[in-house]
């Protein structure tokens, strides 16, 4: 008898991360000492590529599954991968499926649980997380404490210091990749906040599922799944009491508006809101490169932008470019708005001698001889 289709699907997600992983690492990896079972094409994953382990021992992985099944052995000082785990479904049904698949690509799978200290006894619940985690096989598996700071309101100040965390975590173990358990619908979420605060394609494209070392597997999956699969291997979870706070608004996204829209335009809104995203990134994509090949072409030798030049591109396309140099000066990205960008925009459509703008992060825009110039003020 097969698993559970829910663990079947979240098993297939995460297998098709690690295997784009592994190929995207090609030789550098070690593959495991037996042929894998699953095929894709009929080719073994990872066969074609990955160099034979040879003297291979059993390592932390490579304990005996939940599922019963002896897990693959991953050879000693394979590449590891870190799945970020709060001890709730999503990130519980990533951590084992991750510990199910990951050996069988030669790949070694730890953790990280970060504890935002918002809540009294979590550092205990870390704690408990992480041994539940080492429990599974899991290793290393790291309880992290972090300060969270104030600044961009609470949810955003916990999301820096949380991925900060696993950041940190990363370098100092080594990993290629962290996984997070974002689903379907924390993307669908993710665009209803974008769309309230009007912002433009990149915001609305959402969550991507690889950006730098993240992953997201479970992005095409719904959150029903995530539980449904913890409930059918008898994973215990943990339900963050923040997550039905209605002081947070996310919380309120998630438990006040998407019932509604559900109820008033009828079933698939998740679906079709996750949809959307996939779109806007494709356009969000095409964009970027352009404005990237275009900065290369209105860049003086100074640095500075040519205003002129600036003023022939689409809008769309002047907006990114715009927004690129005031990154590069030294604009925190996540302060950084469109409204600003609408502003530094004008210093090219609706030039009429204005003076310096100033931007987040201390970065001044100026327009001077006909070019646009960001730098930090003092410098």
């Amino acid at each position: 008898m097969g698993p559970h289709p829910a663990v079947a699907a979240i098993r297939l997600a995460v297998r098709r991360t690690l295997t784009d992983l592994v190929a995207e690492a090609g030789s550098t990896f070690t593959a495991p000492a037996r042929e894998p079972r699953e095929r894709t094409g009929g080719v073994p994953l990872a066969a074609a590529a990955l160099p034979a382990a040879v003297g291979t021992t059993l390592i932390g992985n490579a304990h005996r599954h939940p599922s019963g099944l002896p897990r693959t052995p991953a050879a000693p000082g394979s590449p590891l991968v870190l799945v970020a785990v709060s001890g709730g479904a999503d990130s519980m049904a990533l951590a084992i499926a991750a510990a199910f698949e990951a050996p069988k690509l030669g790949l070694r799978v730890g953790a990280v649980t970060v504890d935002h200290g918002l809540q009294s006894g979590s550092a205990d619940r870390a704690e408990q997380v992480a041994g539940r985690l080492r429990e599974l096989g899991l290793d290393p598996v790291e309880a992290v404490a972090v300060r969270v700071g104030r600044e961009g309101g609470p949810e955003a100040a916990a999301r820096d210091a949380r991925y900060a965390a696993l950041d940190a975590a990363a370098e100092r173990h080594g990993a290629v990749a962290v996984l997070l358990g974002h689903t379907r619908d924390d993307q669908a979420e993710t665009v209803l906040l974008g769309l309230a605060r009007g912002s433009g394609a990149r915001s609305l494209a959402g969550m991507p599922a690889q950006k730098g070392r993240y992953r997201r597997p479970l992005l095409e999956l719904d959150r029903a799944a995530t539980r449904q699969a913890c409930s059918a291997q008898a994973i215990p979870v943990w339900d963050d009491p923040h997550n039905c706070d209605p002081a947070y608004t996310r919380s309120r996204v998630r438990h006040e508006v998407l019932p509604v829209l559900e109820k008033h335009l009828g079933g698939g809104v998740v679906e079709a809101l996750a949809r959307t995203a996939r779109l806007f990134r494709d356009d969000a994509d095409a964009l970027d490169q352009w404005a990237a090949l275009a900065e290369r072409d209105i860049r003086t030798g100074e640095g500075a932008l040519d205003a002129v030049k600036l003023a022939e591109l689409p809008p769309a396309v002047r907006r990114r470019v715009l927004r690129r140099a005031a990154l590069r000066a030294g604009c925190p990205a996540g302060d950084l708005f469109a409204r600003h960008l609408e502003t530094i925009d004008l210093l090219v459509t609706g030039w009429r001698g204005q003076g310096p703008l100033h931007l987040p992060g201390g970065v001044e825009a100026t327009r001077r001889c006909g070019t646009l110039v960001f730098r930090r003020q003092g410098d």
